[in-house]
């Protein structure tokens, strides 16, 4: 009799671990969505508890992450490029990702495009996601950095036109196209960028 009563409990559990729905993130290719937790439930598990601490975190991670970019695209665009510049009068393409990446994920990534080339892990241009490192090497000393946002876009610090949103697919990007680089995995990122935003 407690055998059966066990095995009828364990089938129970079972049960409610498999039956999360997908529908609760419509249009979502990601295999899961972050819901509010309902008031007095317990945590599945001890992995559940910073997300819980989001308040409601319904936004999938791409989404957020492209978001979270897309404003810092607004909050710099136009700024005029200017080799060693780190603030509004005039930026860098490092300067530009490692303050991004700081005041917006809580990642600190080295200054020069150098040091951020050897950060996370190499990915080939067909694996590119949202908050993905970019990056080119074009006539000169230097290298270049950007951080892609979707849709065959990334934002960087050209040196032409300062603070914008370039086609990956361009002629000039696709010419000196170096290597892409994932700092983190989209969930961390967005977990970050929720975090920091006070979520």
């Amino acid at each position: 009799m407690l055998r059966v009563a066990g095995l009828c409990l364990t089938l129970a559990l079972l049960a409610g671990c498999a039956g999360t729905s997908q529908n609760d993130n419509p249009g979502s290719a990601e295999p899961f969505s972050f819901t509010k937790s309902r008031p007095g439930a317990l945590p599945m598990s001890p992995v559940d508890n910073p997300v819980r601490e989001m308040h409601g975190f319904h936004t999938p991670p791409p989404t957020l992450i492209r978001q979270v970019l897309l404003a810092e695209h607004e909050r710099w665009v136009g700024t005029p490029y200017r080799l060693g510049g780190e603030g509004f009068t005039g930026i860098d393409c490092s300067a530009l990702m490692q303050n991004i990446f700081s005041e917006r994920f809580s990642v600190d990534l080295p200054r020069t495009t150098e040091g951020q080339a050897l950060q996370g892990r190499r990915i080939d241009r067909s694996e590119l996601k949202v908050g993905d490192l970019v990056f080119f090497r074009p006539p000169g000393p230097y290298r270049h950095v950007g951080v892609y946002v979707g849709d065959g876009y990334f934002l960087h610090a050209s040196t032409s036109q300062g603070v914008i949103l370039s086609e990956l697919d361009n002629v000039y990007w696709r010419r000196y196209y170096w290597q892409s680089r994932r700092p983190m995995e989209q969930t961390q990122l967005a977990l970050r960028a929720a975090l920091s935003s006070g979520g």
